[in-house]
């Protein structure tokens, strides 16, 4: 019997009952188990399985109890009842599974990718300035792994609600760095629902990844014809069975596509079997117009991630890369040779900025290629320790495989050829880079002169990636590797530029470089122009350049980079710039200086600072460029600071405002006097908002604080990831807008806070008063020492005040209102009634200067007389008494019945 007859009838057999009724199904679904049962059977099976707790198949008690209750949509999907359909999916999945289980890890290479694949480090939730930096500047602050704030996910439950979550997940947004994994993640979850290992609830996955739909942007689809140009296998099945079945669509790679996503103006588009472009279908299926039972998947480097509003998503989820022990595991998984890995391993955790690179898989990928040729072919002893050394040797890698692909000499070193058209690569990447893109197309390459065979022979550069299935795929998209790869490339091209004195080109990039420019003008002319860009985008491009100017990278690419005037005498005026230009510089843009100076193996700084920080004696002065280098050490190191307190450091006030980067690796950050600028507070603001944020306690005293510098706090102290405790702003000058929306920030984010100092602001009055009585009110305010000291509250601020305190008593130990002058009798007259809540904790009240009177004298008395076991201290200095007034409170001060321990 022929295997599509045998297998015609094991699916007749199966269908012949269902495991409920015993007859035949109608509008039959199957469990993961394989069980066969009416769609009506089974619902009211779940629907009273669901009171019961059971996540168990009725016929063969697949599954136990679940603390959730059943997934109802997680155990039973629908199938095809039509034999044909089911074997259209069973062909789909048999094409999906070639399609992902082959990757490129090595230069012409492919490896299967359950061989290579290493679990990546995936949290809930997503740092919000990630949005704003170039990732280079991501990498410069290591996140740490396994913080108790964070919450992991599992590849294979991107779906699933974590414990405590309610309410279903439809549409994921997963971002990360560029070469984190993103690409591979979504392949092996796909790898593994087609193998029918994972995530068997849902019917079907489509993948699909925005360079592809990049190429029909311009074309008019419906739903059903735009999965038929990917997988015309799919057409028949999801046309039958999309209005029951349970889709997920995969769309990877957000930060490539060449089509705008118009969420606030798109056509609606509810049929699957309309027609109109692609970014319009995609909106609606976003959004749920389209499908609305079907799951979204969209991947995307953060800077493209705001583009799908936070309303259409129900989870965001940020890739990591890999933890220090995933790092190893890698390489053991790349090389068979134990002692090979060993090795590379080693070399990586004697540098800690390799260290640090090798966080992002495709950066392990670079090192591996790179080492494995160092080490087994060209039996070297020295390895590169930069990030510009790293990837000279893997361009030259690139250029070995190359010619032993074509059979050509092996000779190390680049040919005339080679060097011609790594020029024009270097031209692509620096054109491109300048306007933001990092894929290309066929008109782009032909624009600087590149020819589509040039392009293919040198693919371990750049990366052809193209579809022969249709016609429609056979115009080839192009990237390289890595974004890094494209910034040292255009480094390279622009480099050349200056060694062949091609005014054209960098008049264009530099507007005072002139003709006769000595190296060390050329390379202080970037720098400026590098530092104009807050965020850090010609960072990495910057420290490739300064690298590619000095030996060993300059000897390597001599052939490419042209003649170069690096004479010691030269070099060192290049390093006295740079040292000088870190008073041009922010706190955050300085540090990119100190990276250019290890780039140029220029260690002296960092020796500097090592001697510092091993010394007992911290008095030495630290000049600005130590400061930067000091920051930078203590934000790398993988212990995190208790407290940096930049009153201790002997330096000037520019020196301790570079110090400031430091506070993302701290606890207690005390930053009192010291001149702090928006551009400081939007630091601080970043380690609150940073994943994981370890500050805890923030001190800015006497730092007058622009509008804009407190906007910038108050997006740190709403963010979801802040675990703040203590914040004192005594005497910032917060104005009366500043000071509201200060408290609102608190208001909206308040579990954490113990301790508030707002002392001498005038602007906490009115509508900033009204909020902080909000404040106190909510139940999961947990504020345990409030200073409220000069802040000219009227008299219905501080009765409000008094009244909002009584209404939740029982955290707060320690009050100060003193000096302000309106408390008066009523507002103490309210006090009194919260020291009366059996709730109310309070120890130490501080009342100096407030307009009292004997009144209030009685009114304390009476209130701790009723509730005599918490207040220990009372100030009452300044105010309009005489002997008499104060007698019964002296009386209370004595006896023992009272805690009352100083009374002032």
């Amino acid at each position: 019997m022929s295997l599509r007859r045998r297998r015609k009838r094991s699916v007749e057999k199966q269908l012949s009952s269902c495991a409920l009724c015993q007859d035949v199904p109608k509008d039959p679904v199957s469990s993961r188990c394989g069980h066969w049962f009416c769609k009506q059977c089974i619902t009211s099976f779940l629907d009273h399985s669901v009171s019961l707790g059971f996540s168990s198949c009725p016929q063969c008690k697949l599954g136990s109890r679940s603390e959730a209750g059943l997934q109802a949509a997680g155990h039973i999907s629908p199938l095809p009842t039509n034999i044909g359909l089911q074997k259209d999916l069973d062909e789909y999945k048999i094409s999906l599974r070639r399609k992902c289980e082959h990757v490129t890890d090595k230069p012409g290479d492919s490896s299967f990718l359950n061989n290579i694949y290493t679990d990546l480090y995936i949290t809930e939730g997503q740092n919000k300035e990630v949005n704003t930096q170039h990732e280079v500047m991501q990498l410069d602050t290591p996140f740490k792994i396994n913080n108790l704030h964070d919450i992991p996910i599992g590849g294979q439950e991107i779906f699933k609600a974590l414990p405590g979550q309610y309410g279903a997940i439809r549409v994921v947004l997963t971002s990360g760095i560029a070469g984190v994994g993103k690409t591979f993640l979504v392949q092996k979850f796909t790898l593994d629902w087609a193998k029918g290992l994972e995530n068997q609830d849902i019917s079907v996955v489509v993948l699909l990844s925005f360079r592809e739909l990049n190429i029909i942007r311009e074309e008019q689809h419906s739903l059903l014809t735009l999965l038929h140009v990917f997988y015309p296998t799919l057409q028949k099945f999801l046309e039958e069975m999309l209005a029951v079945c349970k889709p997920l669509f995969i769309f990877d790679g957000l930060d490539e596509s060449r089509f705008l996503l118009d969420f606030t103006n798109s056509q609606l588009v509810p049929d699957v079997t309309q027609k109109s472009s692609v970014n319009i279908l995609l909106t609606n299926l976003i959004n749920g117009n389209l499908l609305p039972s079907a799951l979204i998947w969209i991947t995307s480097r953060p800077v493209a991630a705001n583009q799908i509003p936070p309303s259409c998503v129900n989870r965001v989820t940020e890739v990591r890369g890999f933890a220090d022990a995933k790092q190893k595991e890698y390489f053991r998984k790349r090389f068979s040779d134990e002692d090979l890995s060993s090795r590379i391993i080693s070399h990586i955790w004697t540098s800690r900025s390799l260290q640090i690179m090798c966080g992002i898989p495709v950066f392990c990928w670079i090192t591996a290629t790179v080492l494995e040729h160092m080490l087994t072919i060209e039996k070297r002893e020295v390895l590169p320790k930069t990030m510009t050394e790293m990837y000279s040797h893997f361009l030259l890698v690139q250029t070995e495989t190359k010619k032993k692909k074509y059979n050509e000499e092996h000779a190390r070193g680049l040919k005339e050829t080679d060097r011609e058209v790594l020029l024009k690569l270097g031209r692509l990447a620096f054109e491109q880079l300048e306007k933001g893109n990092i894929m290309f197309y066929q008109e782009d390459l032909e624009e600087c002169g590149l020819d589509i065979t040039e392009a293919s022979v040198f693919s371990g550069v750049c990366t052809e990636i193209f579809k022969t299935e249709n016609v429609i795929f056979q115009k080839p998209i192009y990237c390289f590797v890595h974004l890094s790869v494209q910034e040292y490339l255009a480094a390279v091209y622009i480099f050349n530029c200056f060694t062949n004195r091609n005014t054209e080109v960098l008049k264009n990039f530099l507007t005072e470089h002139n003709s006769n420019s000595p190296l060390e003008d050329f390379l202080k002319n970037i720098m400026e122009k590098c530092l104009k860009n807050e965020n850090g985008q010609l960072d990495l491009f910057v420290r490739f350049i300064h690298g590619l100017s000095v030996k060993p990278s300059n000897r390597l690419l001599q052939t490419l980079l042209g003649q170069t005037e690096n004479s010691t005498e030269t070099i060192q005026r290049v390093i006295n710039n740079l040292k000088k230009q870190t008073t041009l510089a922010s706190p955050d843009r300085s540090i990119n200086i100190f990276h250019c100076l290890m780039e140029m193996n220029d260690l002296s700084v960092h020796h500097d600072i090592q001697q510092f920080l091993k010394s007992e004696n911290r008095s030495e002065f630290l000049s600005e460029i130590h400061c930067s280098a000091l920051a930078y050490m203590l934000q790398m190191s993988q212990e995190v600071l208790d407290e940096l307190d930049l009153k201790k450091y002997r330096t000037s006030t520019q020196g301790r405002q570079r110090l400031i980067p430091a506070v993302r690796n701290c606890r207690k950050a005390r930053l009192a006097e010291c001149e702090l600028s928006e551009t400081h507070c939007k630091v601080v603001a970043s380690a609150l908002m940073s994943s994981p944020s370890h500050l805890i306690e923030v001190d800015l005293t006497e730092n007058k604080l622009s509008c804009s510098a407190v906007e910038h706090l108050c997006a740190g102290l709403r963010s979801s990831n802040c675990r703040l405790e203590i914040l004192r702003l005594r005497d910032c000058r917060l104005s009366e807008d500043s000071g509201t929306s200060l408290v609102k920030a608190l208001r909206s984010n308040l579990s954490h806070l113990t301790e508030l100092d707002l002392s001498w602001n005038k602007g906490i009055k009115d509508a900033g008063a009204e909020e902080l009585c909000g404040f106190l009110k909510s139940p999961q305010c947990r504020l345990k020492i409030l200073r409220l000291q000069h802040c000219r509250l009227s008299e219905i601020n501080c009765t409000a005040l008094a009244s909002a305190l009584k209404s939740n008593p029982s955290h707060l130990t320690e009050l100060d209102l003193s000096w302000n002058e309106n408390v008066k009798d009523a507002g103490v007259r309210e006090l009194c009634g919260f020291l009366e809540s059996p709730r109310c904790s309070l120890m130490t009240l501080s009342l100096f200067n407030c307009s009292l009177t004997k009144i209030s004298c009685a009114s304390l008395v009476s209130a701790l007389k009723s509730n005599p076991s918490h207040l220990t201290e009372l100030d009452l200095r300044g105010n309009s008494l005489v002997q008499s007034d104060v007698e019964q409170l002296l009386d209370v001060e004595k006896s023992t019945k009272f805690e009352l321990k100083s009374l002032k």
